[in-house]
């Protein structure tokens, strides 16, 4: 097993490894086509797109109209120009292979001044399989700005060798299209059977069902891009969809020892899957019988596959792993033994099911959890899963059709249909004579004051009264405060905020999104709302309340206020005009900080830390300490802020603090999640990995660059170590760093990221030897005029890699949330533990 951070970010650098294995399969079948595009477009995953038009593969009818914008995100333009229709046409691929073929569509709604294409509707058909029926952009993506949807179709048989994608508009509206993907699959990617849930005799699936992916998920571990796939699939993360953070943990291997036996290829799920899994969380007590859950959102009335990948990397012998499988609370698998299949450990090894959601219905529930044998201990494990729609008897999988076991062979039976209609029938009587009695109760008895149902504990300052304001003036309440600060109303709240306009959102975090608001008085604050699906909740509101309402500090946000009411829990704070430290350094088109400032930043930061440890009448550990969390006002004065994981530290009488690992990957100190053993020197160690990103204006881990530079800690520090830190500073600081400077602040994080805590130093010997650093910047730039520039840093390598441009901080803030869409580059930035953020 191997569940330590060394040897999680052994996987991150293991991506490259997976790149040459993406290399080996080669389709029968490749058809990439940009749509309205002039030229050829290369992905850096190898694919490479074709103009549409004057392609001699496909036959596009008839003519269309060509809608470009060179403001867009894509990847690489695929999405800065489009095609649109204003009568229904057709693209025709003619096929070498026949059987099952990948078929994707790629939609973004470029601005133009000619069409509206977010309110385009529009159908979509693929061999007279309805794919999308009266399908609008707007009313699905949410908001997503692309929107990939895939689809798997079977060509050849009665529909010849070519696949025919027809584009409807309707009702004088009309279509558009960014991109199409047509590869054929492997051999063997699909069974003829599958088990049926409840389990019964295996079930067939006709060979001309279309299919279309809902769900691809990639249990505890990151999201896999094109990149790391050989049929250039995406695998999300699972975290957003388990109704349980406590339940799980995760857990991983090096991809390169996971094994393929006979029967499963690479191509069923790339190595990175099988690397990574959920097991079960450590729930400190003496037996363990409970079920990690995810939940997933489906149209009802629809047939779904289900594919469970698993691979057994925590066991360190044959047979000592058995667990259980549900979906939808109906038993899949008992007593699963992976081992027992495989013959061995670290083997891939999938299950093919096959589920009805009837109507009435939404989601599907899968569960793992531990089997009733006794001599083994309790444990499960969930590596990987795939839940795709399977088109109905109409050939249809809009979410508008229904069909029951559509996808199987065998007629619907006309008892089924009677007992569902007597059974509606008995329901509403049923439901008539329950509400008259109610009625008749209610009339009997005397009304009782209206209370609002809280989705969420009420804290002991709960404020009844939506619409009582609490003076701004005052810290007085309703209610008393118990020394927890100030009470606002909601009402107040909702005022400041122009009840919750987007257009003031700040930005999203684990707890929810913060909006920039006005209070009565005029002073200018920021309303972090939560979110009562978020993973956070009355555990770290409160520790917030507790924390900033008994500290003050130049260099902490202060805490303003607070509402519990309504369903509602808000934090309102002072407003940080400089936003974060992580937007002034990469991901934005903020002017880049002097050395000078960041010496500033880092010291005020070091500052507020410093006092937690030691200023305030207990000490406090931040436990999330990162660039995301220290925040700057318009004079660029550095405040920490978040503290919602927040612990407070050892006693005279304690070295440590016990408790369960939460904090943010990348960040981490490795002591503390090995031995769960929590110190002050926790927080210098995550102080160490943001001064090196300070220096270096990149991630803390970004799996994209080369497999030496992922991890900032351990490719700053072989450059330290050979005294050459001067190689991979920021490019904006050459000629400007003095040497003495920089070499202070790279001994400085050095000893920060020692691996023992005993090793590093504390909060205030940071502090100094930061200023001291500050103290050679200033000294040396008096006389620079009259010195010749040999002490200062001339120039930077050319081969020093750039930093993407990437919203890196809104990346880390979603991923807390769990959120769907973190990019590749940002999905390390949280570690999910068994109690974990």
């Amino acid at each position: 097993m191997a569940s330590c951070i060394g040897l999680f970010s052994l996987c991150v650098l293991s991506v490259l490894w997976a790149r040459s294995v993406i290399a080996s399969f080669v389709p029968v079948d490749c058809f990439f086509i940009d749509c309205g595009g002039n030229e050829t477009r290369k992905l850096d995953d190898g694919r490479t797109f074709q103009p549409d038009s004057g392609n001699s593969t496909v036959v596009l009818s008839p003519t269309s109209h060509i809608v470009a914008s060179k403001n867009v995100t894509g990847p690489l333009g695929l999405y800065a120009t489009c095609r649109v229709f204003t009568e229904t046409s057709t693209y025709t691929f003619t096929v070498k292979k026949i059987g099952r073929h990948w078929l994707r569509l790629h939609f973004y709604p470029v601005e133009n001044p000619d069409y509206n294409l977010k309110s385009a509707v529009f159908s979509v058909v693929a061999n007279g399989i309805t794919l999308l029926h009266e399908f609008s952009f707007a009313a699905i993506s949410g908001k997503r700005s692309s929107l990939l949807k895939e689809f798997i179709i079977e060509v050849g048989g009665l529909s010849s060798n070519k696949l025919v994608l027809t584009l409807s508009p309707t009702n004088r509206s009309i279509a558009f299209l960014n991109g199409i993907e047509v590869i054929s699959l492997p051999d063997n990617q699909f069974p003829e059977t599958a088990i049926p849930i409840p389990v019964g005799p295996a079930v067939e699936i006709q060979t001309n069902a279309a299919f279309e992916t809902a769900f691809r998920i990639n249990m505890g571990g990151p999201l896999l891009t094109p990149r790391n796939d050989t049929l250039w699939r995406i695998w999300e993360p699972d975290r957003p969809f388990l109704l349980s953070l406590a339940s799980a943990r995760n857990v991983s291997t090096n991809p390169s020892s996971v094994k393929y036996p006979a029967g499963v290829s690479v191509e069923i799920a790339p190595n990175w899957v099988y690397a990574t899994a959920e097991e079960m969380a450590d729930a400190n007590v003496g037996d363990q019988r409970f079920n990690i859950s995810w939940a997933f959102r489906v149209d009802c009335g629809f047939t779904y596959f289900i594919r469970m990948h698993f691979c057994d990397i925590v066991s360190e012998a044959l047979n000592t792993l058995a667990f259980n499988v549900y979906i939808n609370n109906q038993s899949a698998l008992n007593s699963f033994d992976i081992s027992s299949k495989t013959m061995q450990l670290s083997s891939a090894y999938f299950v093919d099911f096959v589920v009805n959601v009837s109507t009435g219905s939404d989601q599907i529930l899968i569960q793992i959890g531990p089997s009733n044998l006794r001599n083994l201990p309790p444990n499960a494990v969930l590596n990987g899963l795939e839940i795709m729609k399977i088109s109905n008897h109409n050939n249809s999988l809009d979410g508008s059709s229904y069909a029951d076991f559509t996808g199987f062979k065998g007629p619907m039976k006309m008892n089924f249909i009677v007992l569902t209609v007597l059974s509606c029938l008995a329901g509403i009587t049923l439901l008539l004579i329950t509400i008259a009695v109610v009625l008749c109760l209610y009339l009997r008895h005397p009304k009782k004051p209206k209370q609002h149902p809280l989705a969420w504990l009420p804290l002991p300052t709960h404020v009844g009264n939506s619409e009582t304001k609490v003076s701004i003036g005052s810290f007085a309440s309703t209610s008393p405060s118990l020394g927890l600060g100030r009470v606002l109303a909601f009402s107040e709240i909702r005022e400041a905020t122009k009840n919750f306009d987007e257009s003031l959102v700040l930005g999203v975090g684990g707890f929810g999104k913060v909006y920039k608001g006005v209070l009565e008085n005029g002073v200018v604050v920021a309303v972090k709302r939560g979110n009562p699906r978020s993973q956070q909740g009355l555990v770290e509101f409160r520790t917030e309340i507790e924390m900033l309402s008994k500290l003050r500090h130049r260099h902490l946000v202060s805490l303003i206020g607070y509402c519990e009411e309504l369903n509602e829990m808000i934090l309102v704070y002072e407003f940080m005009a400089g936003g974060s430290l992580r937007k002034h350094l990469y991901g934005s088109d903020l002017p880049p900080l002097t050395w000078k400032q960041r010496l500033e930043i880092c010291i005020g930061a070091a500052k507020g830390l410093h006092y937690l440890h030691t200023g305030a009448s207990e000490s406090i550990i931040h436990r999330d300490v990162k660039t995301a969390n220290i925040l700057l006002d318009e004079n660029l004065t550095a405040k920490v802020a978040d503290f919602g994981l927040s612990k407070l530290g050892p006693t005279l009488d304690q070295t440590h603090v016990s408790t369960a690992v939460k904090g943010s990957f990348g960040y981490l100190d490795p002591e503390y999640f090995r031995r769960q053993q929590l110190t002050e020197k926790s927080d210098v160690y995550s102080f160490g990995v943001v001064l090196m990103e300070v220096l270096c204006a990149r991630p803390a881990i970004n799996p994209a660059l080369p497999r030496e530079q992922v991890n900032i800690a351990e490719w700053a520090m072989n450059w330290q170590k050979k005294g050459h830190l001067e190689q991979i500073i920021d490019p904006h600081l050459m000629g400007s760093v003095n040497l003495d400077s920089l070499r202070k602040f790279g001994e400085t994080a050095q000893k920060c990221l020692a691996d023992h805590g005993v090793e590093r130093p504390t909060m205030g010997d940071v502090l100094w030897n930061l200023e001291y650093a500050l103290q050679l910047q200033e000294a040396s730039a008096q006389t620079v005029a009259d010195e010749s520039s040999t002490n200062y840093i001339p120039d930077i390598p050319e081969w020093t890699p750039p930093i993407e441009s990437s919203d890196c901080e809104n990346a880390d803030i979603v991923s807390n949330q769990g959120s769907d869409a973190a990019t590749t580059s940002a999905v390390f930035s949280l570690l999910m533990n068994p109690k974990g953020r």
